[in-house]
């Protein structure tokens, strides 16, 4: 009997022994996700070359950014049904190709029209790498192995987006903003050639088409779509001051609705809404979307002090960035372990106390605060990310079945989406509407009638004279100079409120780890 026993033992495979096969399909999907997400980001440094060179407008260059998050909005939840008809294999290597033919076309784009034609075709191609390469992760890797593969995928939400305007930037200045567009094509035919040697074929079921939830399907494009638009231009356009933001803000939220209420009534809907019935999916989304609006956010927020305070060019701004992306590629291999040991609440916890830290450091900037200073904060928000990525990622998918896998890698990574959507247009209107109440308050304590206005007039004034202007000229100068530096202080200010916004959301997210199940390490709910 011990014999028998022993060799059943023997002939059950290690779950710890994956084949190198499936590594390379892993490390693939997550070469694409990783440039789909530099993707979004990369564009930011060189808007102004771009738009220069289309001859557009601030206003109308949004659309450059806009237009790609618009479309992968949409289809992000599309990936849990479309691979199902057309299989994983075949549907990561076509959107893959064009991908790198929309890439090609955004650097040969002739005029803005085509331009936002090629980032929408970007959008909607890139944006399926995402959430795919979290797919492959769960189908592909034993629940011993899930850690070690959020870890590897967590590098492209963190790092990716760090480095995106640092590398943009940098090709922009050294070659031409096209090059921002021709990187895609090497780690594109990567991931192609990974995906064709290790994923296996598997024949197309296009018969789903037929019963496909088209319902469902228009709403959610529809009503997402509109949402996103609300989203990057409703602080552009001053709100429901725009009749624009009205009106589309309407359709999302007739739309939004109308969608849910056919996928929680169908019986076979294209993506699973009925996950957030379980506690741990629930309320890991709920962290994700706080963590989403944190990580965006700053990646929103900083770079603007940066330029708008002290004057950094891209190559500068990313040096500051880097301090949040480069830390982590040495912290996330350490994760996985300290998930044996530790409790993932703890540790999401722990992470989202960090970061939220790492915010308030950041809300008490002066206008001299630059590089040096904001190593530290920058620092300790790459101690705390990794801390929170990789734990709510196995929390949240720790018990759902392998046929679920692509409607809750739609979810969770819209989730994140989302939050990052609705902290960044927060952040925008936030920012203004403090820049305001800051330069009110600062203006109503600077009196012309006040001896120290006087005496720092006096002096700014023979400081321009001594420039070479005349007495007019120099005490016209001197009062611009004192309207320019409240401004600047109103504007810091407003900075650190910001931020200061930012920490308390990621702490209130903190409480919903409350409510979550105990998960082991594999990725398994633990019985209790």
């Amino acid at each position: 009997m011990a014999k028998a026993i022993a060799l059943s033992k023997k002939q059950q495979p290690n779950s710890t022994s994956i084949p190198l096969k499936t590594w390379i399909g892993v490390f693939g999907t997550i070469i694409g996700a990783f440039m789909a997400v530099l993707d979004i980001q990369i564009t930011n440094a060189s808007l102004k070359d771009i738009q220069a060179a289309l001859g557009a407008s601030l206003d109308e260059g949004s659309w450059i950014s806009s237009s790609y998050l618009v479309a992968e909005m949409i289809v992000i939840p599309l990936t849990s049904w479309l691979p199902e008809i057309f299989s994983t294999r075949r549907y990561l290597m076509v959107n893959v190709v064009l991908f790198i033919g929309f890439s090609i076309g955004c650097a040969h784009a002739w005029d803005l029209p085509s331009m936002i034609v090629f980032r929408a075709g970007q959008g909607f191609t890139g944006g399926i790498l995402i959430p795919m390469a979290f797919t492959v992760l769960l189908t592909s890797l034993p629940p011993s192995m899930l850690p070690m593969g959020m870890a590897l995928y967590s590098v492209t939400a963190t790092f990716a987006p760090s480095i995106g305007p640092t590398l943009g930037g940098w090709l922009t200045d050294n070659f031409s903003w096209q090059y921002i567009f021709y990187l895609n094509i090497v780690p594109g035919i990567i991931v192609l050639a990974a995906v064709a040697y290790a994923i296996a074929p598997q024949p197309m079921r296009l018969n789903l088409l037929k019963h496909g939830d088209w319902w469902g399907i228009g709403a959610m494009a529809i009503g997402f779509g509109s949402l996103q638009i609300v989203l990057e231009e409703g602080s552009r356009k001053d709100w429901f001051d725009s009749s624009l933001i009205v009106c589309f803000t309407a359709i999302a939220c007739l739309f939004i609705i109308l969608f849910l209420l056919i996928e929680l009534t169908r019986k076979q809907p294209f993506i699973n809404l009925r996950l957030f019935v379980r506690r741990n999916f629930t309320f890991a989304s709920i962290i994700n979307v706080c963590l989403g609006l944190g990580m965006f956010g700053s990646l929103y927020i900083l770079p603007l002090y940066l330029s708008e305070i002290q004057g950094y060019d891209a190559m500068q701004i990313g040096e500051v960035m880097m301090w949040a992306g480069l830390p982590q590629l040495f912290l996330i291999p350490c994760v996985p372990k300290l998930m044996q040991i530790v409790d993932t609440r703890l540790m999401i916890a722990a992470g989202v106390s960090i970061f939220a830290i790492s915010c308030f450091m950041n809300s008490h900037m002066t206008h001299d605060t630059g590089m040096a200073q904001l190593r530290v904060s920058q620092f300790v928000r790459a101690m705390g990310q990794p801390l929170i990525m990789i734990p709510l990622s196995t929390t949240a998918t720790g018990g759902i079945p392998k046929e679920q896998a692509g409607s809750a890698s739609s979810l969770y990574n819209m989730m994140r989406n989302l939050g990052g959507s609705i902290g960044t247009a927060t952040l925008a209107t936030l920012l203004t509407n403090r820049e305001q109440f800051h330069s009110e308050r600062l203006g109503e304590n600077i009196s012309l009638y006040s001896l120290e206005t006087q005496q720092r007039l006096s002096q700014m004034t023979q400081y321009f004279v001594n420039l070479g202007a005349d007495l007019a000229t120099a005490k016209e100068q001197a009062l611009a100079a004192i309207d320019n530096i409240v401004r600047r202080e109103a504007y810091v200010l407003a900075f650190n409120d910001c931020f200061y916004f930012l920490a308390c959301a990621l702490l209130l997210s903190g409480l919903a780890v409350i409510f979550l199940k105990k998960v082991k390490a594999s990725g398994n709910v633990a019985v209790h």
